[in-house]
């Protein structure tokens, strides 16, 4: 069994789900399921016994203690993090209680845990944490993208809240011995994205006539990630990485957000078209940049592809067409999140 946290949200519900699709080995799976959590993600796994949810918090010392001690997991894969940048500018509390003091819980957890299995147990135990491009800071135009050595320089109170998680990730490997693993991540998208992220942001808009907010001049550079191929990456870096080693994991796929958002309208026109006629493009609108933006990210994924043998199988057209089917195909998921009708729905089945 591998323990999941935070395998409600948008990363996490796709890796439990591509995770029991490849294998049969259970999962135990830890949200706290606020706001971005949805259990709608994984009804799917209705009934499946190799499916534990637990709804609880890697702050909860005693939960995951008492988790760990009856499940006995080889793995904790740890996606729990407040995630959203705008949320976290307004107010940063909730990241730097789930994302540093939580991480920090988890770890003295996952300490006292592995350094209570015997010998075979403790050296096949993994601590996978998985983090983001956003601590390494902004890149100039024609700078290198990161590599894992570039310095940590994050610049809102999210990145500096998940720089401060991998630190503890490295310091409890380095000062305890826990075997830990970290990938940092670029830009993810695809299906059971929270609706206020860029690109589900811009269908779900577009799609309801609503305008397709685009911060100041939409320059801003991304690297985006498919997240089926985020999820093959971590299984991989599970599987076969080294320990104490990072993995950043990217899609070679840099794009203006303005050019993202063109091509979401382009192929909304194509598979989705206006029953008024136009162009979706004609919803663009240009507002205030937010403060402190970072203009560019870039991720080198060459150490992942040349140590563990991976790289993305999707490219970004392939994705973002799957992407957008997937939403077209699933309007009532979205209107369920949108709504918060899906809490109710939680409740219906939990409570």
């Amino acid at each position: 069994m591998i323990f999941v946290t935070g395998g409600a949200g948008f990363i996490g519900s796709n890796f439990v789900l591509d995770w029991l699709a490849q294998t049969d080995e259970p999962v135990l799976n830890l949200d706290k399921l606020t706001y971005a959590g949805n259990l709608a993600n994984l009804q799917a796994l209705q009934g499946d016994q190799r499916h534990v949810f637990v709804q609880g918090d890697i702050g909860d010392a005693a939960l995951v203690t008492r988790l760990l001690a009856e499940r006995r997991p080889r793995a904790i894969v740890n996606f729990a993090a407040e995630s959203h940048v705008d949320r976290s500018i307004h107010g940063a509390e909730d990241f730097i209680a789930t994302n540093i003091v939580g991480t920090y819980r988890l770890l003295e957890s996952a300490r006292a845990y592995c350094s209570g299995l015997d010998a075979d147990g403790q050296a096949a135990f993994r601590f996978l944490h998985v983090s983001t491009d956003e601590v390494y800071g902004s890149l100039a135009p024609t700078a290198p993208a990161f590599t894992e050595e570039h310095v940590y320089e994050p610049n809102s109170p999210y990145s500096a809240s998940k720089a401060a998680s991998d630190h503890l990730v490295r310091a409890w490997h380095h000062t305890h011995g826990l075997p830990v693993l970290t990938t940092n991540c670029s830009n993810n998208y695809g299906p059971f994205h929270f609706p206020e992220k860029l690109i589900p942001l811009m269908i779900v808009n577009a799609l309801a006539g609503k305008a397709l907010p685009v911060y100041g001049d939409g320059q801003q550079v991304r690297d985006w990630l498919y997240v089926a191929d985020h999820c093959s990456a971590i299984r991989r870096v599970l599987q076969v990485g080294k320990v104490g080693e990072t993995y950043n994991v990217g899609g070679w796929n840099e794009k203006t957000n303005l050019s993202i958002v063109h091509t979401v309208c382009d192929l909304l026109d194509e598979l989705a078209p206006r029953a008024a006629g136009g162009s979706y493009r004609e919803q663009i609108t240009h507002v205030k940049d937010r403060p402190g933006h970072d203009r560019r990210y870039a991720i080198d994924a060459r150490k992942i592809e040349r140590e563990l043998g991976w790289k993305p199988a999707e490219t970004f057209e392939t994705g973002i067409r799957k992407t957008i089917a997937w939403y077209l195909a699933n309007a009532e998921w979205t209107r369920a999140v949108q709504s918060g009708a899906y809490r109710d729905w939680v409740a219906a089945q939990y409570e």
